[in-house]
C-alpha cells in the first residue's frame, strides 16, 4: 500500500455517476482532485448498491451493479489509483441465487451447508446464558426465524439484519464462497481489501461468537489466501483497544479506530494525555480515520465491556458520555436523532454524525484534527463527506430513517464543484498534498515530550523535517516544514 492518503468513497454518491465519472474526478486533467490521492477504497459496488444495508448485503458479490459500470472500468481505475474493495466475510443477501436454492430446496439443496443456522452451533439447544453471553451490535437476539418452501422450519443467523443471512466460512461451500471473491478481485487488479465484519465470522456455543480466538485463526488464514493472490488484507474491527492491537500482529493493516473520538476527546477537553498514551501503545501498521461511512465509534476508548475483571478504557467513562453529549450538543440535536434508539439499523457503540458537525464547523479545529491524523504513523484514509467538510443530512435520514444515513450525502457535481471553493476544503487539500509529498513521512516519527494540553508530533528523513505543533488549549495549531537547505517554512492551521 502507498504511503499517501487515501479516498473512501460510495462510487455513486460522489457525482452522482458511476464508476467513469469517478475516474474522471480523480484523474481528469480539469479536475482539482487529479493526482490527490494514491488510492481510493469504493465502499460496496456489487451487485446490487441499494439493498438493505447500501451495498453491504450482496447478492451477487463477484458482479459489478451494472448502474455503476464493469469490471473493465475498475481495472480502467487502477491503472491510476491503488483500488481497495470490501470482502463481506460474514453474510450475503437473502436475495441471492444460493439462499434462493437453499430456501426452496431446504436439506437438499447443495447450498444447505452455506448458511448458518442456530442448530449449526447449538446442536443439543442453547441455554439462557448462552443467549445472553451472544454479542451483537445491535438489540435483540441473532436469529431469524424462517419456514422454507418446502415446510422446513429454521432458525438462521442474522447477526446484522434479516435479509443479512450469516453464512458458515468453515463449510465447503463458504470456503468457495469467499476464494471466489478474491480470485475476481484480483484478476481485476484490485490489491486491498477490506475484511467487513469478520469479527462476527466464528460461532462458538458458550462463548460471546465475537472475536474469539478462532476468529483470530480465521483472519490469519483467510490473510494468507489474500496474500498468494498478491492482495493486502485491512480488518475491520470495532473493539476493545487491546483487541485491536492484538489483531494487528495477524493481518496486513488495521483501522486506528480510537483515534477520531480520542481527537475529539484533545479537543473537547483540551488535553493530549490520553491520545499520547495511545500513540505509545497502538500499531503502526494502521490506516488513520476520522470518519467513514459508518459512525464516529465509542466502543473503541471504552472499557472491555466482554470483561468481567472491567479492564479500563483509553479514558473514564464520565468523559467518554460527556463526549457524546458533546458531538449532541455541537451538531444542533442533529446526531441525537440519528443514533441509538432514535434510528433504524443502529449500531450501539457509535454516534452517527459528521466529523466537522461534531466539531461545530469550527475550520481551524477541523484543520488541526485532520493535522493530527495525517502525522500519525500509518496510512491516512478519507471519507468524501470528510473531504468535503461535509455537514449533517437531515433530509436523508428522514427519508430513509437509517441513522447513518445522516453521513452518507448523495453530492451532485455542483455541490463537489462548490465545495472544492471553499477555504477549508482547499487547505484541507494543501495538507494531503503536504502528506503525499514531503519526503519527512517516509522517516521515523517522534512524539515528542510536552504539556498536557500540547501535542507535538515529528517526522524526519534526512534533512527533511515536518513537525506539527497543537495547542488544545486554544484548538488551533501549525506545521513547520524544514529540508536542511530553505528557511523553515510555517504553515497556520486556518481556513483563511
Amino acid at each position: 500500500m502507498k504511503n499517501q492518503v487515501q479516498l473512501i468513497t460510495y462510487v455513486d454518491r460522489l457525482g452522482g455517476g458511476g464508476l467513469a465519472e469517478l475516474q474522471a474526478l480523480l484523474n481528469g486533467p480539469e479536475s482539482k482532485l487529479q493526482g490527490v490521492f494514491g488510492g481510493v477504497h469504493l465502499l460496496p459496488f456489487f451487485n446490487p448498491i441499494d439493498g438493505a444495508d447500501a451495498g453491504f448485503d450482496p447478492i451477487d458479490h463477484t458482479q459489478v451493479d451494472p448502474r455503476l459500470g464493469d469490471w473493465a472500468d475498475i481495472r480502467a481505475l487502477t491503472g491510476h489509483v491503488e483500488v481497495m474493495g470490501d470482502v463481506i466475510v460474514n453474510h450475503m443477501s437473502s436475495d441471492s441465487p444460493q439462499f434462493r436454492d437453499y430456501a426452496r430446496l431446504g436439506s437438499a439443496s447443495k447450498y444447505a451447508g452455506l448458511f448458518l443456522t442456530m442448530d449449526a452451533v447449538f446442536p443439543n439447544g442453547a441455554t439462557e446464558s448462552d443467549l445472553l453471553a451472544i454479542y451483537r451490535p445491535r438489540p435483540g437476539m441473532p436469529f431469524t426465524f424462517t419456514t422454507l418452501a418446502n415446510g422446513e422450519r429454521k432458525i438462521l443467523w442474522t447477526t446484522f439484519t434479516p435479509s443479512q443471512v450469516d453464512i458458515d466460512v468453515h463449510h465447503d461451500q463458504g470456503a468457495a464462497y469467499l476464494q471466489s471473491i478474491l480470485d475476481t478481485f484480483a484478476a481485476n487488479g484490485i490489491r486491498m481489501v477490506r475484511l467487513d465484519a469478520v469479527g462476527y465470522a466464528i460461532k462458538k456455543a458458550g462463548s460471546s461468537c465475537f472475536m474469539l480466538p478462532e476468529t483470530y485463526a480465521f483472519i490469519a488464514a483467510f490473510a494468507a489466501q489474500a496474500r498468494s493472490l498478491g492482495i493486502e488484507v485491512l480488518v475491520e474491527i470495532h473493539s476493545y483497544y487491546q483487541k485491536q492491537i492484538a489483531i494487528a500482529q495477524q493481518v496486513d493493516w488495521v483501522y486506528d479506530f480510537a483515534l477520531p473520538p480520542l481527537v475529539l476527546h484533545a479537543l473537547f477537553f483540551q488535553t493530549a494525555e490520553p491520545l499520547k498514551a495511545w500513540i505509545r501503545v497502538r500499531p503502526a501498521n494502521a490506516l488513520t480515520v476520522l470518519d467513514t461511512h459508518d459512525g464516529i465509534g465509542i466502543i473503541d476508548i471504552g472499557a472491555d465491556a466482554s470483561d468481567r475483571v472491567g479492564r479500563p478504557g483509553l479514558v473514564p467513562p464520565a468523559e467518554l458520555d460527556a463526549l457524546v453529549e458533546r458531538i449532541h450538543a455541537n451538531s444542533g440535536g442533529a446526531s441525537r436523532k440519528a443514533t441509538g434508539a432514535a434510528a433504524s439499523n443502529l449500531d450501539l457503540y457509535q454516534v452517527n454524525c459528521t466529523f466537522y458537525d461534531a466539531l461545530a464547523r469550527q475550520d481551524a479545529a477541523y484543520l488541526l484534527a485532520r493535522a493530527i491524523q495525517f502525522f500519525m504513523p500509518g496510512v491516512p484514509q478519507v471519507y468524501y463527506v470528510g473531504l468535503l467538510a461535509g455537514e449533517n443530512d437531515l433530509d436523508l435520514l428522514a427519508a430513509s430513517g437509517v441513522g447513518r444515513d445522516i453521513n452518507r450525502h448523495r453530492y451532485s457535481p455542483d455541490e463537489i464543484a462548490a465545495a472544492l471553493q471553499r477555504p477549508v476544503v482547499a487547505r484541507l487539500l494543501d495538507l494531503i498534498r503536504l502528506r503525499n509529498e514531503n519526503p519527512a513521512f517516509g522517516g521515523a516519527f517522534s512524539l515528542l515530550d510536552s504539556a498536557p494540553d500540547r501535542l507535538l508530533m515529528r517526522w524526519q528523513a534526512g534533512a527533511h523535517g515536518a513537525e506539527l505543533q497543537a495547542d488544545l488549549h486554544t484548538g488551533t495549531g501549525r506545521i513547520v516544514v524544514s529540508d536542511g537547505v530553505a528557511p523553515e517554512r510555517v504553515i497556520e492551521l486556518h481556513a483563511a
